[in-house]
């Protein structure tokens, strides 16, 4: 007697034979042909009803919605990576503004940056420290401030009024804020070395002269 195989018209294999073919994904076409197969040979005392089928035929649609969607913003996230890294590249050479707590102090140079006050202040200084020995370089008073940005300059002269070796500096903006004298991140301006491309969620790096990468993102401004 010869045994007829429901499911032979799907291209589903007996299973002697299956574990020698590659699993494969089922499309909607499959979907289609698996669910007609399944009113045909469904329990006609049992009949599925019209509501299933649809509940059915509308999961799968929003399975294949969903990857559809994940597949345009992959295509979206690597035309944006794209973009950043010619923006980027044109960076090099130049100066920019971007945040660090340290800054290099270049032979006859200045280090300059800015920092953001969220309220005014009757004693607003910049703490320039050697990262070595952690002491004290350079104070650089710069009074009472109002709320806003605060520009800041260290011209390489330390406290007894001598040039400082050139090198990486620490750099911390501070300010007398409700009766505390209050840390605030730097924005330091520095060169653009070059332009690396991260690898998965890193993004667009920018390689500053002497100082850490930062996000291409985290670029404040540019000179």
């Amino acid at each position: 007697m010869t045994t007829v195989n429901a499911f032979s018209g799907l291209g589903m294999k007996t299973l002697e034979t299956a574990t020698t073919v590659a699993k494969k994904s089922l499309g909607q076409d499959e979907f289609l042909k698996l669910m007609t197969t399944q009113m045909t040979h469904q329990d006609p005392t049992k009949p599925m009803q019209n509501g299933e089928f649809l509940s059915q035929m509308a999961q799968f649609g929003t399975v294949n919605g969903i990857k559809d969607l994940q597949d345009s913003f992959k295509e979206f996230s690597a035309s944006i990576s794209s973009d950043q890294a010619l923006q980027a590249a044109s960076l090099v050479g130049r100066t920019v503004s971007a945040p660090s707590k340290e800054g290099v102090l270049n032979a006859g140079g200045a280090i300059t940056g800015t920092f953001d006050l969220p309220s005014s202040s009757s004693s607003v200084k910049v703490r320039i420290t050697d990262p070595t020995t952690k002491q004290v370089v350079k104070t650089v008073s710069l009074e009472a401030q109002p709320a806003g940005p605060v520009s800041f300059v260290w011209d390489g002269l330390n406290e007894s009024g001598t040039l400082a070796h050139p090198g990486v500096y620490e750099i911390q903006p501070e300010a007398l804020l409700d009766g505390k004298n209050t840390e605030l991140q730097a924005n330091v301006d520095s060169r653009v070395e070059s332009v690396s491309m991260g690898s998965g969620t890193g993004g667009v790096k920018i390689n500053l002269a002497g100082l850490a990468p930062v996000s291409f993102n985290q670029i404040k401004q540019v000179f």
